[in-house]
């Protein structure tokens, strides 16, 4: 057995030891446990600091899982199983497709957006890796696949390859895209082998998961290393959650923090409307106004897409604070910079006085009420 299995071997995952360990009445969290589960690692459990904070918000049950909510009320808000041509296999996009691995995770993040099916029983058969194989080399527009999950790096090396390798025979596949929690929940888990036998199917990419700027510990990074020494592009995903990075001085400390141990931003997403995940969710303004904070006032390497995954199958929608974009017509745009400062920007003449773009309507634009440089 491997370090890293023997340490999940150690995470808490029943009631009765949660209450030993957190303090956490195990009659008050048996109902939801029963229904969604909890896996704590010893190294997530070492960064809770004291009952409340950001890690432990991510990962200790609590009975708010059990209160309806009209807006979340879907198992599948974002309607991915009927999105699924084959067992595992979500296909969205025109170019690209998702693909479940393993149910399982390293620990179980109580805002999941799959609570549906994470945790129980289930890894890719070969059967269905069969079928998935047969699917993707009939539709030769896929081009990207992304491992997800549960977590694909909960499998062992040899199962983890075997897909790797099924994958890389179909000739039209460009990437492949892992996307993980792994690095800092179980940073045992990324081990030379690991690093050794990915190298072998670049391109491959991986996006991970962090959410807090506590999360960023010399451990993950020294994992974060390894895998980017390997050659693999590292970009971010985190989940805007209340209580837990609401804050656009939080955001900046983790964004400037990934930078630094070679993790590229890359989304924040608004909450799903996901059953059991209601008190995490914020107003989008407060998304809004975090990326308004962090553009122009950091590098724009440490900013991050800030996207709704649109209910019902509509896919990842990016927004942006419209104060920038002031006015535009075919003669001229006016903008607006992070010091509040507005500036003037002309467009290029046509030389044939053809092809004029339609003007924005000016309804989607915000006054014009500052001074223009």
């Amino acid at each position: 057995m491997e370090q890293w299995q023997k340490d999940l071997k150690e995470s808490i995952v029943d009631v009765e030891t949660l209450e030993k360990v957190l303090g956490v009445p195990a009659n008050e969290v048996r109902d939801i446990v029963d229904q969604y589960p909890m896996r704590i690692t010893p190294y997530v459990l070492s960064r809770i600091k004291k009952k409340g904070d950001a890690i432990w918000k991510q990962v200790v049950p609590t009975s708010e899982e059990g209160n309806s909510d009209a807006a979340c009320e879907a198992e599948d808000p974002l309607y991915e199983e009927k999105d699924s041509p084959v067992p595992g296999l979500v296909h969205r996009y025109p170019d690209r497709v998702l693909l479940v691995i393993t149910n399982q995770c390293p620990i179980y993040c109580r805002f999941c957006t799959r609570k549906r099916f994470v945790g129980s029983p289930g890894t890719l058969t070969p059967d269905n890796l069969e079928k998935v194989v047969a699917y993707l080399s009939e539709h030769h527009e896929v081009r990207d696949v992304i491992f997800s999950g549960g977590d694909p790096l909960m499998v062992v090396d040899m199962l983890l390859e075997r897909v790797l390798k099924a994958l890389r025979a179909i000739p039209h596949l460009e990437i492949l895209r892992i996307g993980t929690r792994v690095p800092g929940s179980l940073p045992s888990r990324i081990t030379e082998k690991l690093c050794s036998m990915l190298k072998a199917y670049h391109p491959l990419y991986m996006n991970l998961h962090f959410n807090h700027p506590d999360e960023i510990t010399p451990e993950v990074s020294r994992a974060c290393g390894m895998l980017a020494d390997a050659g693999i592009p590292l970009g971010s995903q985190t989940v805007l959650m209340e209580g837990v990075n609401d804050d656009p001085e939080v955001m900046k400390r983790l964004m400037q923090k990934l930078l630094a141990i070679r993790v590229k931003p890359y989304y924040i997403y608004q909450a799903d409307l996901v059953k059991g995940t209601h008190h995490f969710r914020t107003r989008v303004e407060k998304g809004l106004k975090i990326i308004a904070a962090l553009r122009g006032h950091t590098s724009g390497m440490a900013v991050p897409h800030y996207v709704i995954d649109a209910p019902q199958g509509g896919g990842k929608i990016a927004i942006l604070p419209q104060e920038t974009l002031l006015y535009m017509d075919d003669e001229e745009v006016v903008l607006k910079n992070y010091e509040n400062l507005t500036f003037r920007y002309p467009q290029p003449v046509q030389s044939n006085g053809a092809g004029k773009e339609a003007d924005i309507p000016l309804a989607m634009l915000p006054h014009l009420d500052t001074k223009v440089l």
